[in-house]
């Protein structure tokens, strides 16, 4: 637990630092940030995605889980949870202005943007090698483990300012993301984790770099896929090489 601790606090003091920065950038500099996060998680994306030794494990992986995520609504799940933080924490807003309907746009967009903010920095500070490998590995009380989420905290803390300067305070409530996921990633390594294999957490970190890709197109822009709901798809992925590997299946042709 001690590695999420550390990133939870990184990613706080980040969100903190891009939240005072946040109001003296001009729009287009926060835009321009946003979108420079866009490409070094594509770039990222396609790395990791690159991990997996057979193309097929996360097609399957990736088209059952997010019927699975669709079926259960994740993303909206995910929103809604997003949506009750920024009531329950987030300052009032001043006196907005009205469109036709009556609804207040400015606090529209004051929660379309703390929303945006929560769940975008929740998915990227949680998809990705070292989220899954560094976790498991400081569950299991190894110095790598540990090593792995310093370097990922690092990473993180200047991600987080960029994020915050751009989505606003929405970010730094991501730490519950990560305390719950990279908490009980290193709760199950300190149970089970011997049970992941390399080929498993490469699969797994393969579905992972696809869904980052997703992510990528979101802050670039340029599509709005409803990333939560892929989730499913990193238990998929090492599932299915368990089951392969029990039926004496070679998914890793020669």
């Amino acid at each position: 637990m001690g590695g999420a601790i550390l990133n939870m606090i990184t990613v706080a003091f980040g969100s903190i630092i891009g939240l005072l920065v946040g109001n003296r950038l001009s729009q287009k500099i926060q835009e321009s940030v946003v979108t420079g996060l866009g490409l070094v998680t594509m770039f990222v994306g396609i790395s990791n995605a690159g991990k997996s030794g057979n193309i097929i494990i996360p097609v399957l992986s990736i088209a059952i889980g997010v019927i699975i995520g669709e079926l259960l609504d994740i993303q909206t799940k995910l929103e809604r949870f997003g949506s009750w933080l920024q009531s329950k924490f987030s300052s009032p807003q001043a006196p907005s202005t009205e469109d036709e309907a009556g609804a207040s746009t400015d606090s529209l967009d004051s929660r379309t943007r703390f929303i945006t903010g929560f769940v975008t920095a929740s998915l990227v500070f949680c998809i990705g090698p070292l989220t899954f490998v560094g976790s498991l590995q400081d569950g299991m009380g190894l110095a790598v483990g540990f090593q792995q989420i310093a370097i990922k905290s690092v990473l993180d803390l200047f991600a987080s300012m960029a994020f915050a300067a751009s989505f606003g305070v929405g970010v730094t409530f991501s730490v519950v993301t990560i305390l719950v996921v990279q908490g009980g990633l290193s709760l199950l390594g300190s149970v089970a984790g011997n049970v992941m294999t390399t080929p498993m957490i490469n699969e797994m970190t393969g579905v992972g770099g696809i869904m980052l890709m997703g992510l990528s197109l979101i802050l670039l822009d340029l599509k709005k896929p409803r990333m939560a709901n892929f989730l499913p798809a990193l238990i998929l992925a090492p599932l299915i090489v368990a089951v392969a590997g029990a039926l004496h299946i070679n998914i890793y042709p020669l």
